[in-house]
């Protein structure tokens, strides 16, 4: 059976009719108002389309002037294909309280590249302190559900399939009273369903006042308060969900940290998914699956909880992908500007090293505070390349003649990495006015391509700004393949397989997870660069759930196109 095919309708376990799957990928934006000299001759590799794209979200910070600390710590984004139709929606959070006008809003993409607005009625009009969103179907009815965190708020908003969403927490048995921002979606245990996993912050207190070193009022850093320990929950299979806090049980909850980011991958080879989270000026985590519902925090003897001088910077977004094409995921990290974003390479398995000045990464046109980020092949080179999405937390910044009022002091320029193919990156901020020529503060970054032309866009979150959509135009783009890994018996994308394609000169690994970046939720469809490879040899997918038959080889094809490999109609390796 030829297994590589343009994606399909998929059947729903009702029989009703559904549409043809468009799949996204994200990526970070930048734009500007000059270029500098002597910057490579790549051209510019994005275009704002906010405007002409219907996309008119503007994001509330709350009140200004308290140096209410949460305030500073931004809002994220996800994409998701709500309604089933094929093409990839928008959900952008707000931070405006609880008692706000503003909330969050839901855009429904209608035609390639331009949003409506569905908020009305879809049960997504929400008010609060909202961080951090993931999107996933946690009850295996076909349709992705959100998991939404944040300061004093926490829900489950569950997709009841007819454009609406339903606030299912208290009946799913969930709580998190700690400080929540990103999480993820994750089969902990391998038995088809999608358990819960939140990263929390401080412990928070509001009456504490911090100032600036000459003495002015600001915002509070990380030190100020002590960690918190993160949330995992187990889910129980069932049509509604329902949830068992095991924190202290698997080991996760018996640690605090000030946690920010998350990524999900099997990083020691094992088959089980591991969990990376990043610490805010504290030892990051490497939480190992032990296989047994449990995890241990193996980041020291792993290599990735410090830098190489020995330092616990302030971690904060994490973007993961194979940097230099040997078959494993690397780690990518973003810290103040006062520090330095730090890669870490995989290798051997299992085993991290900070590789940052040897990629180049050390040799940035500037320095910025970084939020969040994304490894994703933008020109189809078939080499990922990085994009960063900037913004202090402490004033004292150099923009000036912005219309950020409060925020002005905290702006920052974003920055666009691009890959030789060999794992070092060449600073392209400069010749990228999109994404990198003007001043915000950034936060949640997320990557789909939008338009399903075959090359990853970028969305942007930022703090008091308007959400900022940016196309793709990078030139002389190579051609792609995009990879769809779905279970039929779980009626759901595979979070966590690993795919594999392979062409005549090389081999290309992505992993199938939307956590990463920054308080965002990316696209589930594995975007790959192929360069001039015009001829696709095989694909092989692993599988999320090891049992027998859990990696599978599926045909070869053409270049050029979306396909959806279905699990069962590959050949078992």
């Amino acid at each position: 059976m030829a297994a590589i095919r343009t994606a399909q309708p998929k059947p729903s376990r009702a029989g009703s009719k559904v549409r043809l799957v468009l799949f996204l990928l994200f990526t970070a934006g930048c734009a500007g108002n000059r270029i500098e000299k002597n910057q490579p001759a790549t051209g510019g590799w994005f275009e704002d389309i906010t405007a002409s794209s219907g996309l008119d979200f503007m994001h509330d910070p709350g009140p200004t002037g308290r140096y209410f600390m949460p305030q500073s710590m931004g809002s994220g984004a996800a994409c998701l294909d709500f309604d089933g139709d094929g093409w990839l929606d928008i959900y952008l959070l707000s931070f405006g309280g609880p008692d706000a006008k503003t909330t969050n809003r839901l855009f429904r993409q209608n035609t390639p590249g331009h949003f409506v607005d569905a908020t009305v009625g879809s049960g997504l009009a929400l008010s609060g302190h909202y961080h951090g969103v993931a999107a996933g179907d946690l009850n295996n009815d076909g349709k992705p559900d959100l998991l939404l965190t944040g300061f004093g708020t926490f829900k489950l908003m569950l997709n009841t399939g007819n454009g609406t969403f339903t606030d299912a927490t208290a009946a799913a048995g969930l709580s998190n009273l700690s400080w929540g921002t990103s999480a993820a979606l994750i089969d902990l245990d391998r038995d088809g369903w999608l358990d819960i996993f939140v990263v929390n912050y401080l412990d928070y207190d509001p009456k504490v006042e911090c100032k600036s070193p000459e003495g002015i009022s600001d915002f509070c850093g990380p030190n100020s308060f002590t960690g918190t320990t993160s949330k995992l929950f187990r889910n129980a299979g069932k049509a509604v969900p329902q949830f068992t806090d095991i924190s202290l049980d698997s080991g996760i909850g018996t640690l605090r940290g000030p946690g920010l980011g998350i990524t999900v991958a099997d990083y020691d080879g094992d088959g089980w998914p591991d969990l990376f989270v990043s610490n805010d000026g504290q030892p990051n985590r490497l939480w190992i699956n032990q296989r047994n519902a449990t995890f241990k925090d193996e980041a020291v003897s792993r290599g990735v909880a410090f830098t190489s001088i020995g330092k616990a910077y302030a971690g904060m977004g994490i973007a993961q992908g194979d940097v230099d094409g040997d078959g494993l995921i690397d780690l990518y990290v973003t810290h103040l500007g006062s520090e330095q974003n730090n890669l870490w390479r995989q290798g051997p398995r299992g085993q991290f090293r900070d590789r940052t000045a040897e990629s180049g990464l050390a040799m940035s046109r500037w320095r910025a505070t970084g939020f969040g980020t994304l490894m994703a092949d933008f020109n189809n080179d078939g080499h990922l390349d990085i994009a960063v999405v900037n913004g202090k937390v402490f004033r004292g910044g150099s923009a000036r003649g912005t219309n950020l009022g409060f925020w002005e002091t905290y702006a920052e320029k974003n920055q666009l990495f691009a890959n030789d193919g060999t794992g070092k990156f060449t600073d392209i901020s400069p010749a990228n006015e999109a994404l990198c020529g003007y001043w915000n503060v950034a936060r949640g970054l997320v990557c789909a391509d939008f338009d399903n032309d075959g090359a990853p866009d970028l969305l942007i979150a930022p703090i008091g700004d308007r959400a900022r959509l940016l196309k793709n135009v990078a030139p002389y783009r190579g051609n792609w393949l995009k990879v769809r890994a779905f279970d039929p018996k779980l009626d759901r994308d595979a979070y966590g397989a690993e795919i594999v394609v392979k062409t005549e000169s090389r081999e290309l690994l992505r992993v199938l997870s939307p956590a990463e970046s920054y308080l965002s939720s990316n696209s589930a469809v594995a975007h790959f660069g192929l360069g001039k490879a015009s001829h696709i040899q095989e694909i092989r997918v692993k599988w999320p759930n090891g049992q027998p038959g859990s990696t599978e080889i599926f045909p070869g094809g053409p270049v050029n196109q979306n396909i959806v490999l279905r699990r069962g109609e590959g050949k078992s390796q």
